[in-house]
Order: structure tokens, then C-alpha cells, then sequence
């Protein structure tokens, strides 16, 4: 028996069903958007791009470039990997800073935040779907650098035993391996932007200024990381150890770096998407 007028709470799997098609239908959005399918293709494209242009560069000009750069004729592995230490400056945070911004700001700018929450969708449970979304995005973002990457350069340069930064060998398939943890931890570390990114798209209904603060934050946080003044705060800053990933293309791995990168990542996701969920609970929705 319910009492007069209310409604029996959902069972936990009409719940769960309920969660799993809000974050279908907002996966959906977010790929069928065309500056979306866009902003993925340029990604996509700098990889091939830094692959023929390595390809039809003079040998004797290449040696002068960053490691992963001057590796790429070694090995076609190393396309992808010199890819996403050039994206990840930019190119990888304004995609997340986009996807951000359209997450809470553009659906109240559009008038559908609203609709959404009369569904009835609970407004915890509308931010963790969006959040979720945006881990997802995250993880397209580096896919499309990584996987394309890959491809053209092996196609390339070839394949085989990668050498590692310790001066050993790799098998093929555990470089591939390798690859991916790096892929992995690269967009651990955009799913934490992405948090901050949804706290401040709660904090406007204009999607384009949230897309604005939040490279502003990110451009801060590499200048912050360049100036030795401040080296105490280097650690507590999000970009510090993006660039750790080279580590991974150790003989062992060196971990320490990594490991620190990833509980700083935890910290920023956990903290931010708190402070998204207080700002949006209480949200007067007026579109």
C-alpha cells in the first residue's frame, strides 16, 4: 500500500534500465552532433598528418625533434604515441571543454534541462549520466587519435619490436599493450578536466562560456606548470604529470609518476563533481 496521491518507488532494475537508456540517448547526442563528428575528425587527422610529413621529410632532418618524434621511422607504434603528446596541449582538452560545456549549459540554453528533469529523471541522476558521458567522450577522444594512428603508421614504417626508453626491446603485441595503458592514462586525466568542465557548465546557461573557462583553466594550469617559481604547486595541478605517460615506454615501467598522475586525476573528479552536484541540486532550472 502507497499513500494517497504518491507513486511506489521504481525496483532497482527499472531503475538501472532507466539509467542505462538516459546515457544511450545522451551518447547518441553527444556522437550525432556534427562540430562533435568535426572536432573528431581533425583529431583523427593529425596523426596521419605527422606521418606523411615525417615520411616525406629528408632523413637527415628528423633528429633534431622531440624522441617519440624521431622514433616514428622506427617504428609505426610511435605515431600514435607522438600524436597524443602534441593533442594533449590542445587539441584533447577543447574537445572535452565542448563536450562540457553543451553537458549542463547547453541543455539549459536549448530549454531541454528542463524537459529532462519532468521526465522524470533525478537531478544526481541526470549528473552521473552526464559525467559518464563525458568519461566516454574522453575515451573516444584518444580512441581516435590512437587507433588511426596506428594504422597509418604501420602502414608506414612498419612494425615489430618497439624500443623502449630503457634502451631494451619490446615484443610486438606488448607494445601494443603498452599503447593502450597509455591511452588509458591519458583519458583518465581528461574524464578529471571533464569534471571541472561540468561544474562550470552548471554555473552558466551560455555554452560557449563554459567551453571559454574551462581552456582558461587548462591553458593556466600548463603556464603554472612551466614556472619554476612555483614548483610547489606542480603536483597539485592537473597537467603535471599528463606527460608522465612516457614512463609506461620504460623497461619495467617507472609507475611512481603515473601513479601519483592518477590519484591527482581521482582527486579532481571526485572534488569537482561534488561541487557540480551542490551547484546543480540546487539549480533553479528557468529553461
Amino acid at each position: 500500500m502507497t499513500p494517497t496521491g504518491s507513486q511506489p518507488a521504481p525496483a532497482g532494475g527499472v531503475v538501472w534500465w532507466r539509467t542505462l537508456r538516459l546515457l544511450g540517448s545522451e551518447i547518441r547526442l553527444i556522437a550525432g552532433r556534427r562540430r562533435n563528428q568535426m572536432g573528431l575528425l581533425v583529431l583523427a587527422v593529425v596523426p596521419v598528418l605527422m606521418a606523411v610529413a615525417v615520411k616525406l621529410s629528408s632523413p637527415g632532418r628528423g633528429g633534431g625533434g622531440p624522441d617519440l618524434l624521431a622514433s616514428i621511422t622506427s617504428n609505426g607504434l610511435f605515431v600514435p604515441l607522438a600524436a597524443l603528446s602534441v593533442e594533449i596541449g590542445l587539441f584533447l582538452p577543447l574537445a572535452i571543454a565542448m563536450l562540457s560545456g553543451d553537458a549542463i549549459a547547453g541543455e539549459a540554453n536549448t530549454g531541454t534541462l528542463r524537459y529532462l528533469l519532468t521526465v522524470p529523471v533525478g537531478r544526481t541522476r541526470l549528473l552521473v549520466t552526464k559525467y559518464v558521458s563525458l568519461c566516454i567522450g574522453a575515451l573516444w577522444g584518444v580512441a581516435v587519435i590512437v587507433i588511426p594512428g596506428a594504422l597509418v603508421g604501420i602502414a608506414i614504417f612498419g612494425s615489430g619490436p618497439m624500443l623502449t626508453l630503457s634502451g631494451t626491446q619490446l615484443p610486438f603485441w606488448t607494445a601494443v599493450g603498452r599503447v593502450a595503458l597509455i591511452g588509458l592514462y591519458l583519458a583518465a586525466g581528461l574524464a578529471a578536466l571533464a569534471a571541472v568542465g561540468l561544474f562550470i557548465s552548471t554555473l552558466t546557461e551560455q555554452p560557449l562560456a563554459a567551453t571559454v573557462a574551462l581552456m582558461i583553466f587548462t591553458i593556466l594550469s600548463w603556464i603554472a606548470d612551466a614556472v619554476p617559481q612555483i614548483d610547489w604547486l606542480h603536483p597539485w595541478l592537473l597537467v603535471d604529470h599528463w606527460m608522465s605517460f612516457v614512463d609506461l615506454l620504460r623497461d619495467p615501467p617507472y609507475l611512481t609518476d603515473i601513479g601519483q598522475g592518477l590519484l591527482v586525476d581521482l582527486g579532481y573528479a571526485v572534488v569537482f563533481w561534488l561541487l557540480a552536484w551542490a551547484r546543480f541540486s540546487g539549480k533553479d532550472i528557468t529553461n
